[in-house]
């Protein structure tokens, strides 16, 4: 048997100022801190060997490992980072408050944007400081592979062969593993796991800072999922 842990970075500092976040490199609020420690915590009670840890670029995610690592006891020099496991990017959005958007297109169009399978914000500028190309962590990943905004397809797409390759061979070689990444990169690995159609994966919500245990019998069937911090639980769409 081997096990999937997936963990949505804890409330960020931009989750907290309600903005489309995105690929911006924003750090872990302080309640956000606390429940990646959570979440390291639940995770120690399950007593499992870890064999493997991945995240994104982002360091909000980076740092929701590290201490949830820290809680385990575990050095965090071979963390694995991808940026195929970033946030999807929300386009022209980016940094904009979500109510105020509300306001001004429209709930049902931002609802659109959010939780659609396959339509995108307009394209974020170039110009923009909030542009990837703009942001220190990605300096090292190749022009053609940085978007200029994506839907939950697009995300999709880049997470799903990321995940084929690295994570998937391991679990099929019974190995223990830690994802910490984010709402759309988790989402489109449950779309794939759970095989959702794009209208069910829509209505699918990632708390954050709570752990999805996922154990796997037979290399690659799920014999049991769950998050591991009951009250906090969103329903998992399972079919």
């Amino acid at each position: 048997m081997s096990n999937l842990i997936l963990v949505r970075h804890g409330q960020s500092e931009w989750n907290l100022e309600n903005k489309f976040t995105g690929w911006v490199d924003v750090d872990l609020a302080p309640k956000g801190k606390l429940e990646a420690c959570k979440a390291g915590e639940l995770i120690k009670n399950q007593k499992i060997k870890i064999d493997h840890y991945f995240t994104s670029y982002q360091k909000r995610a980076i740092n929701t490992l590290k201490l949830i690592l820290n809680t385990l006891r575990i050095k965090d020099n071979n963390i694995i980072k991808a940026w195929q496991l970033n946030e999807r990017h929300y386009g022209s959005l980016t940094g904009l408050n979500k109510d105020e958007m509300k306001k001004k297109l429209g709930e049902k169009k931002v609802h659109e944007f959010r939780r659609s399978w396959n339509i995108a914000p307009a394209p974020l500028s170039k110009k923009n400081p909030y542009h990837p190309i703009n942001i220190e962590a990605y300096k090292n990943i190749m022009l053609k592979n940085i978007p200029d905004t994506e839907s939950l397809k697009d995300t999709y797409e880049r997470v799903l062969p990321f995940y084929k390759k690295e994570i998937e061979s391991k679990l099929m070689k019974r190995k223990n593993i830690i994802v910490s990444a984010h709402g759309n990169s988790i989402r489109a690995i449950c779309k794939y796991l759970f095989n959702l159609d794009e209208k069910n994966i829509t209505k699918l919500e990632i708390p954050t800072g709570n752990p999805l245990l996922i154990s796997f019998k037979n290399n690659t069937e799920i014999n049991n999922c769950t998050y591991l911090d009951h009250e906090r639980a969103k329903d998992l769409i399972v079919f």
